[in-house]
């Protein structure tokens, strides 16, 4: 590790923090309309069916884990005068931008076999292309601005509260642009595709103010002779295999993801055939944001007090407790009530994941001796991207298993039934497992330690 300044541990600026989170408040405005939406999109609006929607998505996310290997592979061997991750976010925001809105634009009249084309083409273009190729480097330049492990948490914090206000921006408007565009219909084709154009010229601004503001002080060189090939890539999963912390937290991503994937995906339906009131989402949803983001604002405080891992282990405790309440009925002012405990939960967890996965990618270079910035987070995200892609195929499935079906006004017993585990019970599932990864992630212990290390240009390989 060298530097491109004299120093890496270096307090950040407010304005570099803010520039950094807007840059997932940006993605946000494409991700969250795919978690939350595009299947909703797929049956109520083009007419597919949940189950080969689901399986879509599903099948596209094993290319998506591809591309996240390969991307963080171009991040770590990128040689420029911005860096190694911030020219790919400013090369590929336009590509995304106007892919996101051919994905939520399915021309009308086509045949089964040529829509299911057209799907499957669009959805890879945004997911396993162009998202994939501005959010590895994106997620690799929070380990590249500075070294400083509060700093980390902050940027992680600053990160996941604009994300946050990205997917709640997502679920205030979507219905709502899309019906006014539609003349009062929130399902026709003219008003989704307007919705996403405005969206997405938003996104488009926002992501260059990041690229703009952001500034990469952490460099790892790379070696004249490196090796690009086939063999230099297995040796870069090797070692982040061997890191035990990176891999906890990629199977808590994992199940993260997973988790959301169904929580989200299910929330219009849950809302519109459980509660019986499809306007009831947004209410939903943006409680739970409120409570996120409030409780983000508070996090850097506490952060102060109790490790990260300490953090996220007590957000675990209180958004499972939020599910359990769930799980007990459907009125609405209680439902928005578990919201809040959901929230509360979620911000513990979303503001310190993206920091405690940056030191565990730093644990891992002084682990090997050799850094991977760029594969740690695209493995990372590869594996986060995988859980929400089997949580979308899982709400899809689930759902056709149950005998959901959006021609009917009032589904039966079996696809309420479906809706409201997609929404409560899976997702409480997966909150277990972050739960018992996060309590095995014991590296506070050993951090401090490798930074020095680092610093002194030690190594344990080399021990």
């Amino acid at each position: 590790m060298r530097t491109a300044d004299t120093n890496t541990n270096v307090k950040l600026s407010f304005v570099e923090r803010l520039g950094y989170g807007l840059g997932d408040y940006a993605g946000n405005l494409s991700y969250s309309a795919m978690t939350a939406f595009l299947l909703v999109y797929y049956t109520n609006v083009v007419g597919a069916s949940a189950a080969v929607a689901a399986s879509i998505i599903a099948v596209s996310k094993l290319f998506d884990g591809i591309t996240d290997l390969a991307m963080g592979h171009i991040v770590d061997h990128t040689r420029s005068k911005w860096g190694k991750a911030r020219p790919w976010i400013a090369r590929l925001a336009v590509p995304l931008a106007v892919s996101t809105v051919l994905m939520f634009s399915v021309p009308a009249g086509l045949s089964d076999r040529v829509q299911m084309v057209y799907m499957f083409l669009t959805y890879n273009l945004v997911s396993t292309i162009f998202f994939t190729g501005i959010n590895v480097p994106y997620a690799t330049m929070n380990g590249l601005m500075t070294t400083n492990q509060y700093e980390r948490g902050l940027l992680g914090n600053f990160r996941m509260l604009l994300a946050t206000a990205g997917t709640m921006t997502i679920n205030t408007l979507v219905l709502k642009m899309t019906t006014y565009f539609g003349g009062g219909d929130p399902y026709s084709q003219f008003g989704w595709t307007m919705t996403f154009i405005i969206l997405m010229v938003a996104f488009t601004a926002i992501t260059f103010f990041t690229f703009y503001t952001c500034k990469e002080r952490v460099v790892q060189e790379v070696k004249e002779g490196t090796s690009t090939s086939v063999k230099d890539f297995a040796s870069g999963l090797k070692d982040l295999v061997v890191n035990k912390y990176w891999v906890l937290l990629v199977l808590n991503g994992f199940t993260m993801y997973l988790m959301m994937a169904t929580f989200f995906g299910s929330g219009v339906y849950y809302a519109q055939y459980v509660m019986g009131d499809a306007g009831l989402f947004a209410p939903i949803a943006n409680t739970l944001s409120i409570a996120q983001i409030g409780t983000m604002f508070l996090t850097p405080f506490i952060m102060k007090k109790l490790s990260k891992r300490q953090l996220a282990l007590m957000g675990a405790v209180i958004s499972g407790f939020g599910f359990i309440l769930n799980g007990l009925s459907h009125e609405p002012a209680f439902v928005i009530f578990t919201s809040v405990l959901k929230g509360i939960g979620f911000g513990c967890g979303a503001a310190t994941m993206f920091g405690m996965l940056q030191d565990a990618i730093t644990y891992g270079e002084w682990l090997t001796g050799r850094g991977a910035a760029g594969m740690g987070n695209a493995a990372s995200s590869f594996t986060t991207k995988i859980g929400s892609g089997v949580g979308t195929a899982v709400l899809g499935w689930v759902l056709s298993i149950g005998g959901f079906n959006a021609a009917n006004a009032i589904q039966t017993e079996g696809a309420v039934s479906a809706i409201a585990a997609s929404f409560v019970w899976i997702p409480f599932a997966a909150t277990i497992i972050n739960f018992t990864c996060l309590a095995l992630f014991d590296l506070d212990q050993h951090y401090d330690h490798a930074v020095s290390e680092l610093e002194a240009g030690r190594y344990k390989a080399s021990a």
